[in-house]
């Protein structure tokens, strides 16, 4: 899922596309192997749209704002693909034991 993920953020933010649209998601299958047909049924899923709303209430009521947040160890939230780096660190010295002030 990592390229599918890598491809809608370059695609939204990079691209300007409207992610929001069927033609440019079945694009973004495509350019990374996945079935578009197989993914818009499963998308269609109850089970999967509720899920994402869980996903997306539990974010809000975290604190969270927007796409990516990203918690390392429950509870220490970044933002935004720029943090990336940010999160790298944290995740290193979390799986280390290294405790950050």
């Amino acid at each position: 899922m990592l390229p599918f993920a890598r491809e809608v953020f370059e695609a939204y933010w990079r691209d300007d596309k409207d992610i929001s649209q069927s033609a440019v998601l079945a694009e973004i299958c495509w350019n990374v192997g996945i079935d578009s047909n197989q993914f818009f049924a499963g998308i269609d899923q109850q089970n999967i749209k509720s899920q994402l709303r869980d996903n997306t209430d539990e974010v809000i009521a975290r604190g969270g704002f927007g796409s990516p947040t990203i918690y390392v160890n429950g509870s220490d939230m970044y933002f935004g693909n720029d943090r990336l780096p940010l999160v790298r660190e944290a995740l290193r010295q979390h799986m280390s034991g290294v405790v950050s002030t």
